[in-house]
């Protein structure tokens, strides 16, 4: 007898092959037939018109902190993720250096708060630490159950802190003892079921504290020593986040390039990088395409992730950041409640005050606030025509005639005046929709022509991260319903989207078990109705342990989902199942990779 069997549904099979109407029927956690199906099964589903789709493979996310007090992975159980990789761009929470292990742990969490943007004290309250090593992190994360599949990488920046100590933090060169030390490091936990090693290279990240991160400036001779570790395995992938130096000057990227192409030679495995239209540097993406395409032809594997809409951030009152946090008449009534806020702004002569009032600076020593913020905010009446109202039904790509500087003019007003009467009125939930990267031409023409490249890996949702900020883990729901179905032109098949959010994420990581609905493969499903789906409205709440605040985002539409054949999720109800394990890569048990 199956266990499950889905009657007459869409079904969407990873391949980018044609849809087609059929049964699927699941037992003993995989698909075992798919066609017309007879047979008893212990619960039938008829869905007429829905989209049966492999779950989806989720390659960016950052729930290294989160995955230790949140079984169920929120929010991306809502938006059809069964499978996830975490510790991209370098950070996370092992190993710890040797020592004092308050120390150890303070040092972690700075490097957390500043870069993702999750509450230190949330990180202080909810993260157990009970491990020092890479591989006890991993056996930790194991023993606590979940509702989806997780894989780890290993990120450069503990690895250099609990091998350098002070000398990473203060971005000392590694000596030849140091990198032969960060690559047994590395191996260790290769050999232990790692997907992967992480390094991130970006002038946008600091810490807590404001110091840039500490492999940031790592050399030639630590990335390619430190990739080393891969030899002789068949298993493992790189990632790497770089702006390739582009405040410092165009003429530094190709040096900057070049790290990674030796990277990915010493290794001798996959590697993908960031991939976005910048602002300011609106062409390198087209430099790192060009560059990609010529290692490809000389057979390195080098993918770009990409992602599916505009690289942005939420803005308002209670978010972290909106344009009048450095107002000195703002910093007055910052500590209100809420809707006592948004109504000491409405005051006549605060308004006024506010408005004639100029930033005070806001990046700098002790804060991760990266020094963009305060360029962005010397030019507000320009971005002002890359902000737009957030409003209950999102819309990710609206026209500048839609602006807060467009809005503006209209009335005969500054942006930075009109942004400050939407934010003060009502209760002060209002938020603003601000996309910095993937936006210069004023759409998505630029990511629609990324997802069309060959080498394009669907990313950088960041999930479990700049919780304050953003909430975009929501991009796989947005993928279906934007590109495929609401986009009035230059849409994307359904049947190409699906693959890319599965079997070619799956591919990548080795993961042969997964990411196609065909018989013999794990029974990790969505079922979706197409008419109702929609991403959700992003809200701020305050779940986090001791209370921290995040963006949550639920998408409507998912009839259900399943991690090897059981349900974690039914008409947006989470379940009490928790399938979900670590899946250590190279190890028969975890993949056929």
């Amino acid at each position: 007898m199956h266990d499950l069997v889905i009657e007459r549904a869409t079904v969407v099979d990873g391949t980018g092959a044609p849809a087609r109407a059929a049964d699927v029927a699941v037992r003993d956690g995989l698909i075992v037939e798919v066609g017309r199906i007879t047979g008893a099964a212990r619960e039938r589903i008829s869905a007429p018109g829905a989209w049966l789709t492999p779950g989806f493979v989720d390659l960016h996310t950052h729930y290294d902190g989160q995955a230790t007090w949140d079984e169920t992975f929120s929010p991306s159980i809502h938006h059809g993720v069964t499978t996830l990789v975490m510790g991209n761009c370098g950070v996370g929470f092992a190993p710890l250096k040797p020592g004092p292990k308050a120390t150890a742990v303070a040092d972690l969490i700075a490097l957390m708060e500043g870069v993702e943007d999750i509450p230190g004290v949330a990180l202080a309250e909810g993260v157990r630490f009970d491990w020092q090593t890479f591989p006890q992190y991993m056996d930790a994360l194991e023993r606590m159950p979940h509702s989806l599949d997780f894989l780890v990488q290993v990120p450069h920046d503990p690895v250099r802190m609990a091998v350098m100590g002070e000398r990473a933090l203060a971005q000392q060169a590694a000596t030849a003892e140091d990198i032969q030390a960060m690559r047994a490091v590395v191996r260790e936990a290769l050999q232990a079921g790692a997907v992967g090693f992480s390094t991130g290279r970006t002038d946008n990240h600091r810490t807590a504290r404001g110091q840039e991160t500490p492999a940031s400036e790592a050399s030639m001779d630590e990335l390619t020593g430190i990739a080393r570790a891969f030899e002789g395995l068949s298993h493992g992938v790189l990632q790497v986040v770089s702006d390739f130096d582009l405040m410092r000057g165009p003429e530094r990227f190709d040096a900057e390039f070049d790290l990674v192409e030796a990277m990915a030679r010493a290794s001798g495995r996959p590697l993908s990088m960031t991939w976005l239209q910048r602002d300011p540097g609106g062409e390198q993406w087209k430099a790192i395409r060009s560059r990609v395409d010529r290692a490809v032809a000389q057979g390195l594997s080098l993918q770009l992730q990409s992602a599916v809409r505009a690289i942005g951030v939420i803005i308002g009152l209670d978010a972290s950041f909106h344009p009048f946090m450095g107002f000195p008449g703002y910093k007055e009534v910052a500590h209100l409640p809420l809707a006592e806020r948004a109504a000491a702004l409405r005051e006549t002569a605060r308004k006024q005050r506010i408005l004639a009032e100029k930033s005070e600076r806001l990046s700098g020593d002790g804060t991760p606030i990266p020094p963009l913020v305060d360029l962005l905010l010397a030019r507000i009446e320009l971005i002002a025509g890359r902000m737009f109202p957030l409003a209950d039904a999102p819309v990710y790509e609206q026209p500048v005639t839609a602006s807060f500087a467009a809005r503006a003019r209209m009335r005969g007003a500054t942006a930075l005046e009109a942004l400050y009467d939407y934010f003060a009125q009502g209760d002060g939930t209002q938020l603003v929709y601000f996309p910095l990267f993937n936006y210069n031409e004023g759409s998505l023409d630029t990511v629609r022509e990324m997802l069309e490249d060959p080498q394009a890996l669907v990313g950088l949702g960041d999930a479990g991260a700049h919780v304050g900020t953003v909430c975009d883990a929501s991009a796989t729901t947005f993928m279906l319903t934007h590109w495929v179905r609401d986009r009035p032109q230059g849409r994307l098949a359904l049947e190409k989207a699906v693959h890319l959010l599965s079997a070619r994420n799956a591919q990548y990581l080795g993961l042969h078990d997964r990411g196609v609905i065909a018989r013999g493969l794990r029974a990790d499903l969505n079922l979706i109705d197409p008419a109702r789906l929609s991403v959700g409205t992003p809200h701020i709440v305050r779940d986090l342990p001791a209370g921290g605040r995040r963006f949550l985002q639920k998408a409507e539409g998912y009839l259900g989902t399943w991690v090897g054949g059981v349900a974690v999720q039914r008409d947006g109800a989470i379940t009490a199942a928790r399938p979900g394990r670590l899946v250590r890569a190279g190890q028969a048990a975890a993949s056929s990779a």
